[in-house]
């Protein structure tokens, strides 16, 4: 028979949680030691029952420091004799970057959307807080227990947490990107009951990213893209009238089906104004019989038959409107062709 002379843990794993020492055929005697490190709880535990809890220090094992094995031994003046117990040791630092993400949509009720189904992912961290609450929750009296063997379980309760949350915080879907940081802390509130009932501490919680539903994606990105449009319409239709006037350049041969067909209604009214400010300036121009002078005096620019200048007053020479010869004096008929003068 054996006797253990120093029992401890030497930690060197990163997703360790939970550890049994290898007592094997070894046994507790009386005056043997314990070392519990930091970061480090000692549980003893006697034909499956959870017995004395050891905290971070250096103890030599007696009566004293273990009194539920003696109340469970019947030791009534000491243990005296070796004993046999099963030693779990349970690491209570702090397990970070676990990662959670929402394997299934989460349907949220929106006021401006209506029923809308979210996606999200971040990271959570997490430590044992109760080690007694927590092997009689959840690792039992396996020989050793890993962060894999629970993140599953912990990721339900955190997505769980996450519907609760959003529910209850009212943030609008197109708000949620700018208040990612206050929603992380709603959701580490709500959770943190819950990962206390099984022993252990919420330490952080972090909500990175959401995504919405493709559909509702494309139908804001459109919304945005006619949002912008509409406060530059104008100019929005001229430079589409300009590119549709260019690409007809190009192909001759299709311009006339194009402009029949209707490239739409920014190119119509691009072109309609064109045209008629085109046909306004030619209606002035025959109106004025399209001819132009300079008056002598001061060199404004007088169109059409006027006797007079319209700026400074200057008596002008008729102009011949079927020839557009100058006429001179007080003539009744073109010199030049023969036209009675107005």
């Amino acid at each position: 028979m054996g006797i253990l002379k120093n029992i401890e843990w030497t930690d060197t794993s990163s997703n360790l949680i939970i550890w049994k020492y290898p007592i094997n055929k070894d046994h507790v005697n009386k005056g043997s030691a314990l070392t519990v490190r930091e970061s480090q709880v000692a549980i003893f535990v006697d034909k499956g029952r959870l017995a004395d809890v050891f905290l971070p220090g250096f103890y030599k094992l007696d009566t004293n420091n273990m009194p539920v094995l003696t109340k469970l031994m019947s030791w009534k003046y000491g243990f005296e004799t070796p004993f046999k117990s099963d030693i779990y040791f349970v690491n209570t630092k702090q397990f970070t970057n676990q990662k959670w993400g929402t394997a299934n949509p989460i349907l949220i009720r929106d006021k401006d959307y209506g029923a809308v189904r979210i996606r999200g992912y971040g990271n959570y961290s997490f430590k044992v807080d109760d080690a007694y609450v927590f092997m009689q929750n959840l690792s039992g009296t396996n020989t050793k227990f890993e962060t894999n063997q629970i993140t599953d379980y912990l990721r339900s309760m955190v997505v769980s947490g996450i519907s609760d949350a959003i529910g209850e915080s009212k943030v609008a879907v197109l708000d949620m990107a700018a208040n990612l940081q206050e929603l992380s802390k709603i959701v580490e509130t709500k959770v943190a009951q819950e990962f206390k009932s099984i022993g252990l501490e919420l330490t952080n919680f972090v909500f990175e990213s959401f995504s919405l539903p493709e559909e509702l994606e494309k139908a804001l990105d459109k919304n945005t893209s006619l949002g912008m449009m509409r406060g530059n319409m104008d100019v929005y239709t001229q430079m589409e009238t300009l590119e549709a006037m260019k690409e007809a350049a190009k192909n001759p041969g299709s311009a006339g089906s194009t402009m029949g067909a209707g490239m739409g209604l920014g190119m119509g009214m691009g072109l309609g104004n064109i045209f008629a400010n085109n046909m306004q300036q030619m209606n002035q121009n025959t109106q004025n019989g399209g001819q132009t002078r300079t008056c002598p005096n001061c060199h404004a620019t007088v169109r059409g038959n006027a006797k007079f200048c319209s700026e400074c007053g200057q008596r002008l020479n008729l102009v011949c409107s079927n020839c557009g010869a100058e006429v001179k004096g007080n003539a009744k008929f073109c010199q030049e062709c023969g036209q009675k003068l107005k």
